[in-house]
C-alpha cells in the first residue's frame, strides 16, 4: 500500500512552516550602531496548521456492477503571526537593557523606574548620614572648646 495523498499534503505544508519559523524569527539578527551598541529584537511567534481531506466513493453503476472512483479532495491551511515583544540593548561596557516595545503596566514602569530611585534614595541616606556625623564632629568640637574656655575662666578666678 502507497502513501495517502493526505501524507503529502500535510508534509509539504510542515516543510512550509519550518522555513517560515526558525530561531532568527524570534531572537532576531543583532544589529551594531555607530557607537558600539547592539540591538538584538525579540518577537513572539505563533503559528497554526490545519489539514483535512478524504476520499469519495464512487457510485455504483447498476449494469455493469463497476464503481466509479472519484480523486482524493483535500486541502491544508496555516498562518504565522509574528509580534515584537521588546529590543536587547547592549551598551557601552556590556550594560544590557531590555526594552519592552509596549508599556501599557503600571507594574512596567514601577520596575523601570525602582532602580534610579533606589540610587536617589542611597544618595540621600549617605549623605545625611555624613551630614550627621559631620554635625556631631562639630558639636563635639565645640564642647571641647567651651571646656577649654570654662578651665581658664575658673583658673583666672
Amino acid at each position: 500500500m502507497g502513501t495517502h495523498p493526505i501524507d503529502d499534503l500535510m508534509k509539504t505544508a510542515m516543510e512550509s512552516i519550518r522555513d517560515m519559523v526558525d530561531v532568527n524569527t524570534i531572537v532576531g539578527d543583532a544589529v551594531q550602531t555607530a557607537d558600539d551598541t547592539v540591538i538584538i529584537p525579540v518577537s513572539r511567534v505563533a503559528f497554526g496548521f490545519a489539514a483535512g481531506g478524504g476520499d469519495y466513493q464512487g457510485q455504483r453503476d447498476r449494469k455493469t456492477d463497476q464503481t466509479e472512483n472519484f480523486p482524493f479532495a483535500g486541502g491544508s491551511g496555516a498562518g504565522v503571526t509574528i509580534h515584537p515583544v521588546a529590543f536587547v540593548v547592549v551598551g557601552k561596557n556590556n550594560a544590557i537593557k531590555l526594552l519592552p516595545v509596549e508599556h501599557n503596566t503600571a507594574l512596567d514602569r514601577i520596575i523601570d523606574f525602582l532602580p534610579g530611585f533606589l540610587d536617589k534614595v542611597s544618595a540621600l541616606v549617605g549623605k545625611k548620614k555624613a551630614d550627621t556625623e559631620k554635625e556631631e564632629k562639630e558639636k563635639t568640637e565645640k564642647e571641647k572648646e567651651t571646656e577649654k574656655k570654662d578651665k581658664k575662666q575658673q583658673e583666672l578666678f
